[in-house]
């Protein structure tokens, strides 16, 4: 089967993804919320509690990998996906590493999944350039939203 050329695609082409989990506590009962954007602009969105309980970077990875999963059953060849989970962009992205088991599993789950697509963008985006995805992770767990804060800065090490 031969493949499209994809290579002079315009940006518009491109599917638009957001992700975001929650624990609560951490480590405990696990949120994810999804959220997907064709090119023409119809959106599916995904709140759901997984079966296991985890810390916060497991359900940031769980949902990276479920909407990774949605977008490549729709059909997507080019996606954007944006988190504000640095380390499960870093991680995904390769520019980071973690010994711990669990974490990898998913890694490379999600690293799986990025190579069945033509192009993937994964970004890190504030927590207010998020709010669809984390408002469905807390709903997941019963949660309310938190309020969109805009200028405060993430921590780095």
């Amino acid at each position: 089967m031969t493949l499209p050329d994809t290579t002079h695609m315009p940006a518009s082409d491109y599917w638009q993804a957001w992700f975001d989990g929650s624990a609560l506590p951490n480590p405990g009962r696990m949120g994810v919320g999804i959220v997907l954007q064709a090119p023409d602009g119809q959106r599916q969105q995904q709140s759901f509690v997984p079966r296991d309980s985890g810390c916060n970077n497991e359900a940031e990875l769980l949902a990276l990998c479920a909407v990774l999963t949605l977008a490549h059953d729709a059909g997507a060849r080019r996606v954007q996906v944006r988190g504000d989970s640095d380390i499960a962009v870093r991680y995904v992205n390769r520019t980071d590493t973690t010994s711990i088991e669990r974490l990898c599993l998913l890694i490379e789950r999600a690293q799986t999944l990025v190579e069945m697509f033509d192009d993937v963008d994964l970004s890190w985006v504030p927590r207010h350039r998020n709010q669809a995805a984390d408002d469905l992770s807390r709903a997941a767990l019963g949660l309310p939203s938190k309020p969109a804060v805009v200028g405060q800065r993430r921590r780095r090490k």
